[in-house]
């Protein structure tokens, strides 16, 4: 009997070393996250990823893409079918004046104007998109971007390649608070040129902001250098959020239908034809019965209805969140400017593309070197720049990291890929044209040869949506239109997705939600 006392006591006071220790590895046995046991750590408390500033959640899932209207322009560009998008977050509305406007300050500020001019002058909306040969527009001109009467409007004359830029400087100003919010990193208010907080040099680079560090991160490791003031933060501890970026067409449409709304268990009973229930342009719910649900052109000279009784109560963009959201919380998906996505646009993008996370646009980059030399990587001191569809432009800035197209050579033994660029591919690449058993030769006209035979070209970019001049056609979220990349008008605008990680829910322990979802509540912004 005492043998057997003795045995139980031994026994659970291994177990409570054990469990006082830490969990174990499945593979191993070793205990992680303990100083004595080599340092492995993982955070394995992690209750979901963080919501960005500005971001609601889209929750992912199948839906028929494509143009449900009458294809009265007979472009056949986006013929129905079945996808799947993943789970995602995306801006509740469009980029704003205010919000562009506080990225060109941070531009001035930081990077010197007498040295890089060029970095603030780039970022510049194009305030003479207002202009008009026949019509009197100085007055937009002048004040529609500066002016605290359009704060909350959403910023026009933005390219889609300074859209991109303005996702990456999102992405780390974001994460910078993040850090000094947790206390990792203390604010650093005098940054300069390309000593100014970056994401990918702050993972990759480990220890380039040690100035910069206020407490850091506990660092099991017996072997750390960091001492006392802690280690920096790793993708591995589940703090930094993944990049702001554009959405994808697919993502795009699918947040815009919102078909959720008219869900019942696991079955859409009819597809929206807009962004809201109905067929209609107008308002059919008690109390609101008859207002204009978007800010679009209702016909030739109407703009925005009779006064006294103005229909959408704007001449030409309107503030955001001032009409109702659709069912996934998102505001002015239909009207008020249309909106640059991700895609490079085809005709006949509808056949091409997969249909799980549909996109088509890939140009793989890696940073520049090898990733075994990738703590040897020289973050730059000038702007890194590109020859891009014959113009040469800003792809990253001082203080980022240089970053070039993948080589053929690096991948010989992949099967997924092989090269960097595959944007015309099955359209518009050697292998798809007619002339594939004699390949186009150098200095010849391509199959798709922008300018000439065709105003399709690798720079050019889908955007999606109506805007405040168009006609309620182009409302529904299966119209698609293009433009090249680096031009931009005064009713295009764009915001920003980012993606989910992990449970594709809104929440780790969320149900499958057998009844229709509620329509929430709307918010304006106000003035």
């Amino acid at each position: 009997m005492n043998k057997f006392i003795q045995f139980s006591i031994a026994t659970l006071t291994t177990t409570i070393l054990i469990s006082c220790a830490g969990p174990s590895s499945n593979s191993t046995g070793w205990v992680i996250n303990n100083k004595n046991n080599g340092g492995f750590q993982a955070n394995l408390d992690f209750k979901g990823q963080e919501v960005g500033p500005g971001l609601v959640f889209v929750e992912g899932g199948t839906f028929m893409m494509g143009q449900v209207e009458e294809d009265f322009v007979k472009d056949w560009n986006n013929i129905p079918r079945r996808v799947t998008v993943s789970s995602f977050y995306m801006d509740e509305n469009e980029v704003t004046n205010l919000d562009y406007r506080e990225y060109l300050y941070w531009l001035r500020r930081v990077y010197d104007y007498d040295y890089y001019p060029e970095i603030y002058k780039s970022a510049l909306p194009d305030t003479l998109v207002w202009r008009d040969k026949l019509a009197y527009n100085d007055n937009f001109v002048e004040n529609y971007l500066r002016h605290p009467a359009y704060n909350y409007y959403p910023v026009v004359g933005v390219s889609w390649l300074q859209a991109q830029r303005f996702c990456s400087w999102r992405t780390d100003r974001v994460n910078e608070a993040i850090l000094i919010k947790k206390g990792i990193l203390k604010e650093m208010t005098d940054q300069i040129d390309a000593d100014n907080f970056n994401t990918e040099v702050y993972l990759y680079k480990q220890g380039e902001y040690v100035q910069q560090n206020k407490k850091g991160l506990k660092d099991l490791n017996p072997n750390s250098t960091y001492g006392k003031e802690g280690r920096p933060a790793r993708i591995e501890d589940g703090i930094i959020l993944p990049k702001y970026r554009l959405p994808t067409e697919a993502e795009w449409e699918y947040a815009a239908y919102a078909d959720g709304g008219k869900r019942i268990y696991n079955r859409v009973t009819d597809k929206n034809k807009y962004t809201w229930n109905g067929n209609g342009t107008r308002n059919p719910d008690n109390g609101d019965r008859g207002e204009i649900l978007a800010n679009f052109k209702r016909g030739r000279g109407d703009n925005m209805g009779t006064s006294g009784w103005l229909n959408d109560e704007a001449d030409v963009t309107m503030q955001v969140r001032f009409y109702p959201p659709n069912d996934f919380g998102l505001y002015d998906m239909a009207g008020n400017v249309s909106e640059w996505v991700l895609d490079i646009y085809r005709p006949t993008s509808s056949s091409d593309v997969n249909d799980f996370r549909a996109f088509r646009g890939n140009e793989f980059k890696q940073f520049d070197k090898n990733y075994q030399d990738i703590g040897s990587l020289e973050v730059l001191q000038e702007p890194q720049k590109e020859i891009r569809n014959g113009d040469t432009i800003i792809v990253r800035l001082p203080g980022q990291l240089p970053v070039r197209s993948e080589r053929i050579e690096e991948n010989v033994n992949r099967r997924n890929y092989s090269k960097s660029d595959y944007r015309d591919y099955i359209d518009g690449d050697e292998e798809s044209s007619q002339n594939y058993a004699n390949p186009i030769q150098e200095g010849e006209a391509a199959m798709y040869n922008y300018g000439n035979t065709t105003l399709i070209g690798n720079t050019s970019r889908v955007y999606k949506g109506g805007s405040w001049k168009d006609r309620a056609y182009w409302l529904s979220p299966g119209t698609r239109r293009y433009l090249e990349e680096d031009q931009a008008t005064d009713d295009i605008g764009f915001r920003c997705a980012m993606d989910r990680l992990g449970f594709q829910n809104e929440n780790n322990a969320q149900k499958k939600r057998p009844t229709k979802v509620k329509k929430k509540n709307f918010k304006r912004y106000r003035m």
